[in-house]
């Protein structure tokens, strides 16, 4: 069994990368034959991704165009925390558990093995947060444990009918502000104390307001709908 370590094949010459910048990967990277294992290092871990689903919860198929890309799956292995000057920075995160992450504007990078196995190699501190269980689904949402400074948030819900009287179809509602938080994350790594994790402000059952275009959203098959966000996008708490 080979292993492939090459952190120039992803991240190029130099192995690094700005976070502020939006990161586009057209397709995966192909492991070449010869090597059936992938290492992360530093504060990455590999997650296999998850299976498409091809059918709705009621056994309807899918249409092609209607698939959508797996963004959760299982961490298989974790990188050697080496962040910095000999830093070692403890991982929160597990081998086995499964994951939910997002793919806009994060440094990550796809890998498919020859086997045709799809594994996402991605930092820690961009995994929106840990199922409750393995082959997690919609309605397991509200028992997402998020992770470094994201919290949770089941949203408020929004009137479909205005105050005239006027019916509002979805796409013309606004998007809630405000909502409740469900559960909060360990805090992010704060290296001017000592590599300690610095609290979240915030706690379950605190009213909030937050910043309209942040986070990640989430809906239940019974139509309740949350949030993850960084807890600096939350404006204010009642």
């Amino acid at each position: 069994m080979q292993t492939c370590l090459s952190r120039r094949g992803v991240f190029g010459a130099s192995g690094k990368a700005s976070r502020k910048a939006v990161v586009v990967r057209a397709e995966a990277i192909s492991v070449p034959a010869p090597f059936t294992k992938v290492a992360p290092k530093g504060d990455r871990v590999l997650v296999k991704v998850a299976e498409e689903e091809v059918k709705t919860r009621g056994g309807i198929l899918l249409p092609p165009s209607a698939i959508k890309k797996p963004t959760s799956g299982e961490v298989v292995q974790l990188g050697d925390g080496r962040v910095g000057d000999g830093e070692v920075r403890p991982f929160y995160l597990q081998p086995g558990q499964t994951v939910v992450y997002s793919k806009f504007g994060f440094m990550y990078q796809d890998l498919k093995l020859s086997n045709g196995e799809e594994y996402i190699l991605i930092r820690e501190d961009d995994v929106i947060g840990i199922m409750p269980r393995a082959n997690a689904q919609a309605d397991d949402v509200p028992e997402l444990q998020p992770l470094a400074d994201r919290v949770l948030i089941k949203v408020e819900e929004v009137a479909d009918v205005t105050m005239g009287g006027v019916f509002l179809p979805e796409t013309a509602k606004e998007r809630p502000l405000s909502g409740t938080v469900v559960r909060v994350g360990p805090g992010k790594y704060d290296k001017d104390a000592e590599g300690k994790r610095r609290t979240v402000p915030l706690a379950p059952g605190d009213k909030v307001l937050y910043f309209k275009y942040a986070g990640d959203n989430m809906e239940t098959p019974s139509g309740d709908k949350f949030v993850v966000l960084r807890s600096d996008d939350v404006l204010c708490k009642a």
